[in-house]
């Protein structure tokens, strides 16, 4: 792996982790074209998420903190047993609430390596399909949700999510660990569908990611190799770098739009995408010729 792909996957990264447009889809297309198949995929992978968790972190970090505070006196009053789940201000709630959400993730889990193969394989037709979910996802979020919603029945804010809300954006991310399904577009979307509004949507998915990108992260690097790791620590330290630069100004673009109800250009993006990426993987399996860039 050289430096400039590193440089090129930091900045694919760092913008579609954020625009729901799914990072794992086109880190897996990069790869794909690239032939970047296999462990140094994979670690690559890795890295450039924890790059856009330095994004996340920047971009959100008055909310973070809050957040962290409020957490250490929830577990003072778990503890002291103060705690009282009717009595939760909406700091409390939305950790509590976050926590529901992560819980599908343990169902999901159990196909982790299924979902790792999808995309690190050498078949893109995964991908081209993933894409128009996504796509029929975010349009589908266009109209119901949102306060600006052809249907809209918005008016929650994150601290206000209830325990069905929170277990349906779970199940949301737990679907979008197939490559090429957005994991923001899905966590939006599903905030959205419960009657989210949308600043409060994007806070809540953007901030629910950090413990579960931190906790994949984990896993996934303990099985890494070393000599894998030494091996392309230049590109992988640049592709770290460009994707939190690159996401943090992802971050600032996709709040933009989203509350300014413009996920139907991502809806588009993804469904013409998604055409397109069907169409060279059914090429690619009837000709058994693979396309290769470079």
């Amino acid at each position: 792996m050289t430096v400039l792909e590193g440089f090129l996957q930091g900045i694919l990264q760092g913008l579609t982790e954020f625009l729901p447009v799914s990072s794992s889809g086109h880190l897996s297309l990069f790869q794909h074209f690239f032939g970047l198949d296999g462990e140094s995929a994979v670690t690559m992978t890795i890295v450039l998420h924890l790059g856009t968790l330095v994004a996340v972190f920047i971009a959100f970090w008055s909310k973070i903190k809050d957040l962290i505070f409020e957490a250490f006196k929830l577990l003072r009053d778990i503890f002291t047993g103060r705690f009282k789940w009717k009595e939760m201000n909406p700091e409390r709630r939305m950790i509590m609430m976050m926590i529901v959400s992560i819980l599908p993730l343990f169902g999901f889990y159990i196909f982790k390596d299924f979902f790792e193969k999808l995309g690190s394989d050498s078949d893109i037709l995964v991908e081209g399909f993933a894409f128009l979910y996504t796509s029929a996802l975010l349009f589908l979020s266009t109209r119901v949700g949102g306060e600006k919603g052809a249907h809209s029945f918005a008016k929650k804010t994150a601290g206000e999510t209830t325990v069905p809300a929170a277990l349906t954006i779970g199940v949301f991310q737990g679907i979008a660990l197939v490559p090429g399904i957005s994991r923001s577009g899905s966590t939006i979307s599903a905030a959205l569908f419960t009657g989210m509004k949308r600043a409060d949507a994007v806070e809540y998915s953007f901030i629910l990611g950090i413990p579960v990108i931190l906790a994949g992260a984990a896993v996934q690097l303990g099985d890494a190799s070393a000599g894998e790791l030494a091996a392309n620590i230049l590109p992988l330290a640049v592709g770290f770098i460009v994707s939190a630069i690159s996401g943090y100004f992802a971050i600032r673009l996709i709040k933009m739009l989203v509350v300014n109800d413009k996920f139907r250009i991502f809806a588009w993006y993804t469904l013409v995408l998604g055409i397109a990426v069907i169409g060279l993987g059914l090429y690619e399996n009837i000709s058994g010729v693979r396309i290769m860039i470079g």
